[in-house]
């Protein structure tokens, strides 16, 4: 049995603490006029034209006299005000539904290994099942982010404000699915669902282990995977659809579902991973081999590969058409994100296509450990690029309300998961695959 650590509860403690200090400190200096917007850009011009303030960029290096002139009097200083007061709420968002996507993505992956009867996987189950705990706390954090911008509490989704929505007719022709109360709905039923089965699917794992006589537990546990897996594949488009597409109402691509599933699932993998590695280097899970830390780094290669693939095949064939309402999407991200844009394609796709094609290098712990953790930064650069753009623009910058909110969810996730590994044995002793997992070998 595993047993929390005083020194890990207590740095989980420390980064909820710090994170939510953070938060707040970020809530607080956002400007609350346009005039303070104002102020922020004189300053700016006055320090001649630094990159240290947001206003900076939203004011795309112009001076403060040229862009009311060139923007139309106040409705520019409004916009980048705007923009200003949703930067801490589109970062608490961004790490908000970054921990959640991965505890969802290992909860599909524990749902495959059931439907398809995999035999090298049960000695992770338990770990599966700890980091699926998150999905409680991180969900209900993210439906209340949700409710509070469906009903346009803020600004990240601009199909929330009635205002815009009465001088554009292409989102008052999807008012039928985007609506605060279809929003919200969907949302709950989603979450629903997949909370659902994770209770379920614990609560026949535990039983299992109990029962001496048969498989009565595993079948239930095959049936409601399967199910679960139709359910999911179905709710987790719509789900992309409504959670990060929607940022931007006027632009879509059929693919984005299996875009951000790729990411999902991958993150989830690699969470699994290094969990499992830091188990094994403290004395647990003696059970697990090098085999099995081998096929968690062979997925981790292979869904990144099908990350790239989708990125690529999305990109390629908007960029080559060169509509201009489907282009857009990217030539913003380009041009105001250029960093972050290209910086996660090299930690998402070069960076583990060098260092886990070799499947020696898969067996290495520390080389799993640090391309998960470049995975995992890669990713959450992924959803910044995905977010920030239609919800801050150009007055984006890495500054406290980004690292508050990703050190918050951080302690979160640490002490949920690590405290969820203390309910159980660390071995699921009741699968009738686990002989066969202890002696897998690849």
């Amino acid at each position: 049995m595993y047993t929390l650590s005083n020194r890990l509860r207590l740095f989980s403690v420390i980064l909820m603490v710090v994170g939510f200090v953070g938060l707040i400190i970020g809530f607080a200096q956002r400007p609350g006029s346009i005039e303070e917007v104002k102020e922020r850009m004189a300053a700016h011009d006055a320090h001649g034209g630094g990159h240290g303030e947001a206003a900076v960029q939203a004011e795309g290096h112009h001076g403060g006299e040229h862009a009311d002139d060139a923007h139309g009097g106040d409705a520019h200083y409004e916009h980048v005000l705007h923009q200003l007061q949703n930067k801490p709420w589109a970062a608490l968002y961004v790490a908000a539904f970054f921990f959640f996507m991965i505890a969802l993505g290992v909860l599909a992956f524990y749902a495959i290994q059931f439907a398809s009867q995999a035999g090298w996987s049960p000695v992770l189950f338990r770990v599966m099942e700890a980091i699926t705990a998150y999905l409680v706390p991180g969900g209900i954090i993210l439906f209340v982010i949700l409710a509070l911008s469906g009903f346009h509490v803020n600004h990240l989704f601009v199909w929330a404000d009635p205002e815009v929505v009465a001088h554009d007719e292409l989102i008052q022709g999807k008012t039928s699915w985007l609506n605060s109360w279809g929003f919200i709905i969907r949302a709950a039923i989603f979450l629903g669902g997949w909370l659902l089965y994770r209770h379920f699917a614990v609560k026949y794992s535990r039983k299992q282990d109990e029962d001496a006589e048969g498989n009565k537990w595993y079948k239930k546990s095959f049936k409601i995977s399967a199910g679960f897996l139709v359910f999911f594949i179905y709710t987790e488009s719509m789900m992309s659809w409504d959670w990060i597409m929607s940022f931007d109402p006027h632009w879509f691509s059929t693919l984005f579902g299996w875009y951000v599933f790729a990411s999902l699932f991958v993150s989830g993998i690699t969470t699994i991973a290094l969990i499992t590695i830091y188990l094994k280097s403290k004395g647990y899970m003696e059970f697990v081999n090098n085999s099995h830390i081998h096929d968690l780094a062979k997925f981790m290669f292979g869904i990144s590969i099908f990350w790239t693939y989708l990125w690529f095949s999305q990109f390629m064939l908007i960029w080559y058409s060169n509509i201009p309402e489907e282009v857009t999407y990217f030539i913003t991200r380009i041009e105001d994100y250029r960093l972050p844009f290209f910086g996660m394609l090299v930690m998402n796709f070069i960076f583990p296509l060098l260092v886990l094609m070799n499947s020696d290098f898969k067996r290495v712990n520390w080389f799993v450990v640090m391309a998960g953790i470049v995975i995992l930064c890669g990713h959450y650069i992924d959803v910044y690029n995905m977010v920030m753009p239609a919800t801050v623009g150009e007055s984006w910058f890495i500054g406290i309300s980004e690292i508050s909110a990703v050190l918050l969810f951080l302690g979160l996730f640490l002490f949920v998961v690590f405290r969820a590994l203390t309910k159980a044995p660390l071995l699921a002793k009741g699968n009738p695959y686990l002989e066969e997992s202890k002696h897998f070998h690849y």
